[in-house]
């Protein structure tokens, strides 16, 4: 078996485990991070030893190749929460209305709520 038989090449920025919905940057990050494949088995229980080895070895392998696909995808993915943030759903517009609501009714008794950080 090759080694890119383990994965999914979807599109530029989306290499998926083969079989799965996970992409190589979640695996990556925690190895990266300093996790151990037997810990990253753990946090992601659909996935096999095999599987994170692979994508570990993938890594390895080719090294500049995935560091820039990494860049690329943390880099889209913080320009999207960005813009979330920004231009929030009308769910999340109604979710933070009804925190603040709650907040304010919790103050009124006399009690203190939780702190939230909202943009």
């Amino acid at each position: 078996m090759r080694l890119e038989d383990y994965f999914d090449f979807l599109e530029s920025n989306d290499i998926r485990i083969k079989g799965t919905r996970v992409g190589i940057e979640i695996i990556l990050r925690d190895y990266l991070e300093g996790a151990i494949p037997e810990e990253i088995v753990l946090r992601y229980p659909t996935l096999s030893l095999e599987q994170v080895h692979a994508t570990i070895t993938y890594y390895l392998h080719h090294k500049d190749t995935v560091d820039a696909y990494l860049a690329r995808w943390w880099k889209e993915g913080e320009a999207a929460w960005l813009e979330q943030q920004r231009q929030p759903s009308k769910f999340v517009r109604e979710l933070r209305r009804r925190i603040e609501q709650q907040r304010q009714a919790l103050q009124a008794e006399g009690k203190r709520p939780m702190p939230v950080s909202t943009p």
